[in-house]
């Protein structure tokens, strides 16, 4: 019998950067939100763990025993082995937390399947900044690195959520790189709409030094007329939020018609 779930994609609704650490990480604030679509991981029962990795996106991954479900894989004790066809729906190095996103859904099967270790935040940090908050998948504060979560109100759930992406990767580590290092002041303080409203990315402008592209979409988005439009994480992805589908809906038919090449998704926020 399968086991199905949904990676759930990330999205930075604030991102704020506090400081380089000593360590070589960054101290930051953020609100992390999912949306109801992402990738889609398939479980069954095998002799030992595998990962069959398809999709628009699949090629992407360059080693299929190197990426971030292998790893959940090894470091989640189990009897048996699990075979995984991972749908790669959503685009690589996109600042949707893809693998992270991956990973949180391994973790949510293994524990459908044979449950978690007490200690599974610990290892899911192990993995990345962002995998601790994509096993649960809820609107929540993340601080330190990312994986120290903390809950708040959310009154966001079912906004409807385009993402659009320009089909350029974008790696993390040259746009931390590329920040100031100036301090532009801690996340606000409210529920999870007033955060959102208030709060800001501190990595979209080098973002866009790197990749101009950015800066194009959240123009298009911008011109829509939504909630709020930013882009996520380090990017290349960005968001608009709409209070109706059918906002949603016009915008992206909008945006692919003047802008063909471009990726999208809707959704709405989990």
């Amino acid at each position: 019998m399968a086991t199905t779930e949904t990676a759930y994609a990330k999205i930075n609704l604030a991102l704020h950067v506090r400081r380089r650490r000593d360590d070589g990480f960054h101290e930051l604030e953020t609100l992390f939100a999912f949306v109801d679509a992402g990738d889609t991981l398939t479980a069954r029962a095998g002799s030992q763990d595998r990962v069959n990795t398809i999709g628009e996106f699949g090629g992407g991954i360059d080693n299929p025993f190197d990426n971030l479900v292998s790893k959940a894989l090894g470091l989640l004790p189990r009897e048996g082995g699990l075979d995984i066809t991972l749908e790669k729906n959503l685009p690589v190095a996109a600042g949707l937390g893809g693998g992270s996103a991956d990973a949180g859904a391994l973790f949510r099967i293994v524990e459908q399947t044979h449950g978690l270790p007490y200690d599974w935040h610990e290892r899911a940090a192990k993995l990345g900044a962002d995998v601790p908050c994509c096993v649960r998948s809820e609107t929540v504060v993340g601080r330190g690195t990312g994986t120290q979560l903390e809950p708040i109100e959310s009154d966001l759930g079912g906004m409807a959520v385009l993402l659009v992406n320009p089909r350029v990767p974008l790696a993390t580590g040259p746009v931390f790189k590329a920040w100031d290092g100036k301090d532009r002041g801690a996340l606000p303080e409210g529920n999870a709409r007033e955060v959102a409203a208030a709060g800001r990315n501190d990595l979209r402008e080098p973002a866009i030094e790197i990749c101009p592209e950015i800066a194009d979409i959240l123009g298009a988005l911008q011109s829509t007329d939504p909630f709020q439009f930013e882009m996520s994480g380090s990017g290349a992805t960005c968001f608009a939020l709409f209070e109706g589908t059918t906002a949603r809906d016009e915008a992206a038919a909008r945006i692919a018609e003047q802008h063909p090449g471009w990726w999208q998704m809707t959704g709405k926020l989990r």
